[in-house]
């Protein structure tokens, strides 16, 4: 890589045109990633507190009780790795569900002087805006590209169309900086700069780092770094023996670094209670289709009708539109007597066919010709991956491949304001058809006073929990808001988390669901109402005891009176009270002998 970048001819000419003065410039470049994250997700900002990224179904509400859990962890010096607070009595394994410890932690003070929501925001803003960053960082200092070449790709790789998609739900997916910064570290050793301890120990503790921040981004990151790896050694045999070496020396440090400060958290990840093997999903490549589509939360993007481009808002992976692509197939056409440029080739496409699945599948017509993932799908740890992920992998070399072409063009280019305004023009023709629009957010509806004015401390004893009615689960996590707005003064059953199901332990979304809570999610979902009868009542009282409950509460919420009334079939009358239906049922479950 160091003969490829960092020493063509021209280049330092093109930065010399394009210098805008040392570190201001980086200052600026910095501020304005900051600025466009905060335009991104400017109708969050608005407020909050009381806001909701409305795309994001019900991940904001997991995400914050994920940092409203760890900041109790921190200030009560509880588990960070394990809570019963939700699923109880069973619990969540933290560290099986991404609960981002790398951040949270430190926000701590965050959260708690402003709250979850602010911690949120925060975390989704830096994500974006510190990536772009650092890519850009990565880019001008250690693989030679001018500032102007380093801020086109490392703002690409900091807004590219999936990441924005993510960040209307999953910030594990946007907080990236520390995979650059590790790149950094592995150039250094390539070249052979700073040293094996020098370069190695640092390179460690970011891996150590990215684990507690998203051990998926890692896997990806460190799948298409073997891919250039390979790519690039295949080109140039010698200078990859070269580096080996110094490689291995560098990689050998960095584990003794990694092994003792992540050891023990993936243990109990993988081992310790609520601990699942392997995510349950189903088949999820990306539609050839959308490699060229334009995304729905991009500039020239619309709200997709039902077919192959109506993918979740969180989770369109590729959407690269195609004018980009045809930029990236020019420039691997015009460099590719490059070897860098080549073997940026082979990352993107490998990458891009991993991710259309284990079957390709195009314009939503199953063609049955077999994809590669089918390879590696059950290769330790790839069978949790959702395969359309993989396309990220993309996004780091389509933003080096920007810079490295920017700036060989305007080195072979003859100089002048034509050559430039020639560039920008081809850049923008790309770029901003995918440029991010304002990710949608709405008013959260008023959380119940029986939660906020600490009413439900009359009816809920220390060591027993609330039954909100229907139980928290993906379709409908909000009772975990009303729980963090109440202090997480008590713990719920089951819940919104990846946890265990059956006896082979494949990991799912919530928790197993038992007769009652199956019962209420009926009435809330199905359009006839459930008939209760003496079998359901007595399940009831068993699951009661089960989840050790004091009371069981309604809050507002679609099919109300339904539920109301199949909750007085099964409990008898309620008490409304602070904005919500109450059931002691203390009475209840004390009378059947608990």
């Amino acid at each position: 890589m160091t003969a490829d970048v960092g020493t063509r001819p021209g280049v330092d000419g093109a930065r010399s045109r394009w210098r805008l003065g040392g570190w201001r410039a980086d200052l600026a470049v910095t501020a304005g990633f900051l600025l466009a994250a905060v335009a991104v997700l400017g109708r969050l900002w608005i407020d909050p507190g009381d806001r909701y990224l409305v795309d994001g179904g019900q991940d904001q509400t997991q995400w914050e009780w994920f940092f409203a859990v760890t900041a109790r962890a921190v200030t009560h010096l509880d588990d960070p790795f394990f809570t019963t607070l939700q699923n109880y009595p069973s619990g969540v394994n933290l560290m099986g569900n991404t609960v981002m410890l790398g951040v949270s932690v430190p926000l701590t003070p965050v959260t708690l002087a402003f709250g979850p929501s602010v911690t949120w925001a925060l975390v989704l803003t830096l994500g974006l805006g510190g990536s772009a960053a650092a890519w850009y960082r990565l880019f001008q200092r250690h693989l030679g590209a001018s500032r102007a070449a380093a801020a086109v790709g490392g703002g690409f790789c900091g807004f590219a169309p999936p990441l924005v998609s993510h960040a209307n739900a999953h910030p594990n997916f946007v907080v990236l900086a520390a995979i650059p910064f590790m790149i950094g570290r592995l150039v250094r050793l390539a070249r052979g700069e700073g040293g094996a301890v020098r370069e190695g120990a640092p390179l460690g503790l970011l891996a150590a780092y990215q684990i507690y921040l998203g051990e998926e981004v890692l896997l990806l990151a460190a799948a298409g770094l073997a891919l250039f790896a390979a790519a690039y050694a295949a080109l140039r045999p010698a200078a990859a023996r070269a580096a080996a070496r110094r490689l291995a020396a560098g990689l050998g440090v960095a584990a003794g670094v990694f092994l003792p400060l992540t050891t023990y958290a993936l243990v109990w990840q993988f081992f310790g209670g609520q601990s699942y093997d392997g995510l349950v999903h189903n088949p999820s490549g990306n539609d050839v289709t959308e490699l060229t589509a334009f995304a729905r939360q991009s500039l020239a993007g619309h709200q997709a009708v039902p077919g192959p481009l109506d993918a979740s808002p969180t989770e369109q992976n590729a959407f690269f539109g195609w004018p980009l692509v045809l930029l990236v197939a020019a420039l691997l056409v015009w460099l590719r007597r490059d070897a860098l440029a080549r073997a940026l080739g082979v990352v993107i496409g490998g990458a891009a066919l991993l991710s259309l699945g284990r079957e390709v599948v195009v314009d939503g017509y199953e063609t049955g010709i077999p994809g590669p993932w089918r390879l590696v799908s059950r290769l330790p740890l790839f069978e949790s991956v959702i395969e359309s992920r993989f396309v990220l992998v993309c996004v780091p070399a389509v933003g080096l491949l920007l810079a490295l072409g920017t700036d060989r063009f305007l080195a072979t280019a003859p100089a002048g304001r034509r050559a430039r305004m020639l560039c920008g023009v081809v850049l923008a023709q790309a770029l901003v058809p995918i440029a991010p629009k304002p990710l949608a957010a709405h008013d959260r509806p008023p959380v119940p006073a029986f939660f906020t004015d600490g009413t439900w401390r009359h009816h809920v004893r220390p060591g027993r929990t609330l039954v909100p009615a229907p139980l928290p689960d993906v379709p409908d996590a909000t009772p975990l808001h009303w729980q963090v707005e109440a202090g997480l003064g008590f713990p719920v059953p089951e819940g919104y988390f990846i946890g265990p199901f059956g006896s082979d332990r494949k990991g799912g979304y919530g928790a197993p669901r038992r007769p009652t809570s199956d019962l209420l999610a009926k009435a809330r979902d199905e359009e006839d109402p459930p008939v209760v009868g003496d079998a359901d009542r007595a399940a009831a009282r068993a699951d009661l005891a089960y989840w050790k409950a004091d009371a069981v509460v309604l809050g507002p919420a679609e099919r109300h009176r339904v539920l109301r009334e199949v909750l007085q079939e099964l409990l008898g009358p309620g008490r409304y009270e602070g904005g919500v239906w109450v059931w002691d049922v203390r009475p209840l479950l004390d009378g059947a002998g608990r």
